[in-house]
């Protein structure tokens, strides 16, 4: 059985994900190096722990969110499917189980808004974790005078975290914005499309999903 652990520690895997980085870093895109796909591993199996999932499920989306975009070192266009096809081949030469590895490699093909379907609890949570890991500190570009709207979005929100409700019926992404670097509607030029697939990456898991900006609930 690959448990969480031996994913993190694999010194291929942490290559291929240092590497997908590097690629993006060069292209000016945001951060998605170590710090990105840790987070949304642990986001993922918390969210699905908190539904009340088995631990291994929680594990597997645990797996999933580490190995999402190690696709981008091919590309970034089509990494969702290019990096399912690179986690396939590393999952099954470190001997996994062909039913876990197709839910991996599902999730990961999944989760990228342009072509994602939330089909499965692991795939609707990595979606969920991953289009909520928008923060100032992803943000490589200093020079605020050169930002573009990409950059002023992300640079502009000082908080973001994602809260179950207590009667575990609604999940919430709560953002903290600095309107004096965006607009709460630039938000919603960029993101808009994400918003939509976390709706319905929220009722896969039979969640009502709401966003709240500033306090003040939008969705």
């Amino acid at each position: 059985m690959i448990r969480y652990n031996d994913i993190q520690q694999n010194e291929k895997i942490r290559t291929y994900i240092q590497k997908s980085d590097d690629t993006l870093s060069v292209q000016g895109f945001t951060d998605h190096s170590f710090g990105h796909v840790t987070k949304i591993a642990m986001e993922a199996g918390d969210i699905l722990r908190t539904m009340g999932y088995a631990e291994r499920e929680v594990e597997l989306a645990q797996i999933a969110g580490f190995l999402h975009d190690i696709g981008n070192m091919v590309n970034r266009k089509d990494h969702a499917q290019s990096g399912a096809l690179i986690a396939f081949r590393l999952l099954d030469e470190m001997g996994g189980d062909p039913e876990e590895i197709a839910t991996v490699i599902t999730a990961i093909g999944n989760h990228d808004e342009g072509t994602a379907a939330p089909v499965s609890a692991v795939c609707a949570a990595v979606i969920l974790a991953d289009k909520a890991d928008v923060r100032r500190s992803r943000v490589r570009n200093r020079d605020i005078a050169t930002f573009d709207i990409h950059d002023r979005v992300n640079y502009a929100v000082e908080q973001s975290y994602l809260a179950i409700s207590a009667d575990k019926t609604e999940i919430s992404l709560n953002l903290s914005i600095d309107t004096a670097h965006c607009a709460v509607m630039d938000y919603f030029e960029i993101f808009l499309s994400r918003m939509t697939l976390c709706r319905r990456a929220a009722a896969m898991l039979d969640l009502r999903f709401t966003l709240t900006i500033n306090g003040q609930q939008l969705l």
